[in-house]
């Protein structure tokens, strides 16, 4: 694999994950909406990846050799249903006294959040260090 494929994969990887804390971020921001402008309540979204193969494959190489990035294939709605708190003096309760509330769990997205944003640095830190390898092998040939 040529060092600036290393570039790409990461590229990908820190792009995918970016749009991953997008989404947790608006998660974060309706967990306590009741009612979007539909009039439904905010349903959590996720974010879905899929592998995709990087570059083009060279004549005798083989799509297994090639270099495999990410990219979001899919935004998915979470289907569960809401929390219904009772509040009989809300205007959006019904009949009962029961107001439904977002599906966000915000312990699970703060956890997203964190592992979104580990592997975003991490990626970073692969470029900074395939970055520093390439510096260094061009010091080599000029010494």
């Amino acid at each position: 694999m040529s060092m600036f494929k290393v570039f790409d994969v990461s590229g990908s990887a820190v792009s995918a994950q970016s749009q991953r804390l997008n989404v947790v971020a608006s998660n974060l921001a309706n967990a306590d909406s009741v009612a979007g402008p539909d009039g439904q309540a905010y349903k959590a979204r996720q974010v879905v990846f899929q592998t995709v193969l990087m570059g083009t494959v060279k004549p005798g190489e083989s799509a297994a050799e090639g270099s495999a990035g990410v990219r979001v294939s899919n935004i998915s709605e979470d289907q569960a249903p809401g929390r219904k708190i009772h509040q009989p003096g809300h205007p959006a309760a019904d009949a009962e006294g029961y107001v439904t509330f977002s599906n966000v769990n915000a312990v699970e997205e703060m956890v997203n959040m964190i592992s979104a944003s580990r592997s975003y640095q991490n990626n970073i830190e692969v470029m900074n260090t395939a970055k520093s390898l390439l510096q260094k092998t061009l010091q080599l040939g000029q010494g």
